[in-house]
């Protein structure tokens, strides 16, 4: 299958009173966690050629370039913000110390509505379509968080409330408060902990299922051979997961999933978004990336058949019992709430 941007519209799915389109963007990476991030420019190129390929949903956060990338994401999708569904993230932002800017979570209510009011400003927006709370803050009960963004779309200043990197037991107790549109956490081949309750919770009360690094922080992409050429600054230097010892074990599993990618027709990236796509009629994936020809590639796996014998090769193949290395550092893993497998040794 060619690479290139689908020639009819993508399919859509529903998120929460939303129709969008069947693969988001992730804008992450435009501004945040993989080293240096693209030029504004470049950031700009990406975003309008993601909406002239169909996408419709776009997802940032107050964090992500501590603000920066919301910033961006206003200044180049307010000419078109009727055509899109636009979702960002509060209750972990950027705050100034003597020392710098670091990344704080509070989950308070004047917290969660202060990070809304600086991301409706910097989005340049009236409104936020789906504003999901980043972390739990696990100080503050959910249901006093949740309430803020009740407030929040009774004020009309978020359409809908969503919730990220939870467990299915707090989405309930959250879903109690207003109902909750959206959940999202890491999902993929190589990341399967969203299979232990909570897309089951999604379902049963009518939640998306939103699915981050789809393509496993490039992992599943192939691409990714030699963990020491990463940028210093880059966020995969802190995950066990892309130690030297894990990494190298998991490349063995590699040139299995590149035929089985090839098998099906498709690239390994489109393999791993496809893959989404058939788990669930509820998952929709939001690859993120700076670059042009990976944006039409992911897109393409909107036109991917999977046959379920090739999905049983490829689960059977690369999940947590044959990934090596944990996804988070403790203090990371201690930051969430969605339940864990334990990786392999």
């Amino acid at each position: 299958m060619s690479p290139h941007s689908p020639a009819t519209p993508l399919p859509t799915r529903t998120v929460g009173p939303f129709q969008v389109s069947c693969i988001g963007l992730g804008c992450m990476n435009l501004s945040h966690a993989y080293g240096t991030p693209p030029s504004a420019d470049v950031g700009e190129r990406l975003l309008l050629a993601a909406l002239e390929a169909g996408v419709t949903l776009f997802d940032t956060a107050a964090l992500y370039g501590f603000g920066a990338n919301e910033t961006l994401v206003g200044r180049v999708l307010k000419p078109h913000r009727s055509k899109i569904v636009l979702a960002s993230k509060g209750g972990m932002a950027g705050v100034t110390f003597p020392d710098g800017v670091k990344r704080v979570i509070d989950g308070r209510p004047e917290a969660v509505r202060r990070n809304c009011e600086d991301s409706l400003k910097r989005l340049q927006t009236e409104v936020i379509d789906l504003y999901y709370l980043h972390r739990w803050d696990k100080k503050v009960p959910i249901e006093d968080s949740v309430g803020a963004c009740a407030d929040l779309v009774r004020e009309g200043k978020i359409r809908a409330v969503g919730l990220s990197e939870v467990s299915a037991a707090t989405l309930r107790r959250a879903h109690a408060v207003h109902p909750i549109a959206a959940v999202q956490s890491e999902y993929s081949l190589w990341t399967r902990n969203p299979e232990i309750a909570v897309l089951d919770a999604c379902r049963e009360l009518g939640a998306a299922f939103v699915a981050f690094s789809p393509v496993a922080r490039a992992y599943l992409t192939g691409t990714l051979r030699d963990v020491s050429t990463l940028d210093a600054k880059d966020i995969r230097r802190t995950m066990p997961r892309f130690d030297p010892a894990p990494y190298a074990a998991n490349l063995k599993l590699l040139p299995a999933y590149e035929s089985i990618a090839k098998e099906a027709g498709c690239t390994p990236a489109q393999f791993a978004i496809a893959w989404l796509l058939h788990k669930a009629p509820h998952i929709v994936p939001i690859p993120g990336t700076a670059n042009l020809a990976h944006l039409h590639e992911d897109l393409g796996a909107a036109r991917v058949k999977l046959t379920p014998e090739i999905v049983a090769l490829a689960e059977a193949l690369i999940n947590q019992r044959t990934v090596h290395g944990a996804r988070y550092s403790a203090q990371s893993a201690s930051e969430v709430d969605t339940e864990e497998f334990t990786p392999a040794a």
